[in-house]
């Protein structure tokens, strides 16, 4: 169970068939050994944040690479791993490509969901749509889902805290930050913190 919800939370943390968008040529310092990536395993490539795409995406400006670099090994799986398309999808927000994020998101949901998870990509699709009343709506499913039996509120060995519903600080911080760009929507303090009175009224 915990692996799962180390896995549930690295979903949302951070941060996926046609061509990807167009992107800019990359800088010196976005070069990698992209071959040496696509030969990780699943869980190294995804989960580590040493490598794979993660510690592509976290050099200035390389966003972009990071999401190709998803897509290229994507094509090279037979699976469908919808967390995959979801972290493509995520960089694409970041640079502003909401079209093919959007797209990209649609494309994780999970035909079995115990945890809550369509509802989060209904909330961030309809603030990367503009759609207020949707993401709105979305919340509130999401916050009303009943607690799974079992489940327990926890810091995760990594530091992440897990708590029940999952997600929804993030869905509240693009609530609170509506219009604003995703990347700040998403990450700012500003928007995942809310104000003391927000607090105590929660």
């Amino acid at each position: 169970m915990t692996q799962f919800l180390i896995f549930l939370a690295l979903q949302a943390a951070t941060p996926a068939a046609a061509a990807p968008a167009a992107t800019t040529p990359a800088p010196d310092s976005c070069r990698i050994d992209f071959n040496a990536s696509l030969a990780l395993g699943q869980e190294a490539f995804d989960q580590d944040m040493n490598g794979g795409w993660r510690a592509l995406a976290g050099r200035p400006g390389c966003e972009g690479v990071a999401a190709d670099l998803i897509h290229a090994y994507r094509a090279n799986l037979e699976a469908h791993l919808s967390i995959l398309y979801w972290h493509e999808g995520q960089l694409r927000a970041n640079i502003g490509q909401y079209p093919e994020a959007i797209r990209l998101m649609e494309l994780s949901r999970k035909p079995e969901d115990r945890f809550g998870w369509n509802p989060y990509v209904d909330a961030t699709i309809a603030f990367l749509r503009g759609d207020r009343t949707a993401l709105v709506a979305a919340r509130t499913q999401l916050a009303g889902l009943p607690r799974p039996a079992g489940f327990e509120d926890r810091t995760l060995p990594n530091g992440l805290h897990v708590t029940w519903p999952m997600n929804l600080e993030v869905v509240d911080g693009l609530v609170r930050c509506f219009g604003r760009p995703y990347r700040e929507a998403y990450s700012l303090p500003e928007c995942r913190e809310p104000g003391e009175a927000q607090r105590t009224s929660r």
